[in-house]
This record gives structure tokens, sequence and C-alpha cells, in this order.
């Protein structure tokens, strides 16, 4: 059996919060900020948060 593949979440900012999303069963909320790639994975839960738009948002 293949684990499932980590969660990808859009997100409107490039600042965003993780704690897992399963309560008591998740981790420490981290906060993290995208590079220049538009897109972060959280290193506790691997879960992927991508700006809507991306970089050909930018001027």
């Amino acid at each position: 059996m293949t684990p499932d593949a980590p969660e990808t979440i859009f997100v409107d900012t490039r600042k965003i919060a993780c704690d897992g999303d399963e309560g008591p069963l998740g981790h420490p909320r981290v906060y993290l900020t995208m590079d220049d790639h538009d897109q972060i994975e959280c290193p506790y839960c691997d879960k992927r948060f991508i700006l809507k738009g991306g970089i050909s948002d930018k001027s």
C-alpha cells in the first residue's frame, strides 16, 4: 500500500501558519513564508501551500 500524497492547499498570502489540522493529533503551529517559487512545504506534515496565481502574477 502506498502512502497518500501530501495535501496541497492554494492560499492568497505568502505568509501562512500550519498546525497539521488534526487538533491534538496535529503538530506545533509553525509560521512559514514562501520564497521566490511561490510555494512552501510544512516541515512537520509535508502539506504543500501554493500561492494562487503564483509567479505569473509578478511584474
